[in-house]
């Protein structure tokens, strides 16, 4: 077995945002969470997620031409159908219909294209 001084886990996520306080509020309304959390250094903000890998929003690394155009990961879900819904209702940009009965993925303010999936 080879010993790696890397873990073979997942620290945090960075996502791309042009203004770190209206992506903060985005991101905690579509995931129920407050909005009250500190911004870091005037450009970060790491969602309180479940699980051990973080979400980092992060204004200091975005540019237009450096968003994601393809979902890097996906948010999870017990029920795809009251999830697409629930974005609907929020006027989230969906890119795509329900696909497989499985996952669908919509856009955030900036252009990112994000996934939700059912677990």
């Amino acid at each position: 077995m080879n010993s790696s001084p890397i873990l073979n886990q997942v620290g945090a996520i960075f996502i791309p945002v042009s203004n770190i306080e209206q992506a903060r509020d985005w991101y905690c309304d579509i995931l129920g969470l407050p909005a009250d959390g500190e911004v870091l250094f005037g450009h970060l903000y790491v969602l309180p997620m479940k699980g051990e890998t973080d979400i980092v929003l992060d204004s200091k690394i975005f540019r237009v031409d450096n968003v994601f155009k393809v979902p890097a990961f996906h948010f999870n879900t017990d029920n795809i159908e009251e999830a697409y819904r629930y974005m609907s209702s929020k006027q989230v940009e969906l890119i795509t219909q329900i696909e497989h009965n499985q996952w669908f993925n919509f856009k955030d303010p900036d252009g990112n294209h994000l996934m939700i999936c059912k677990c």
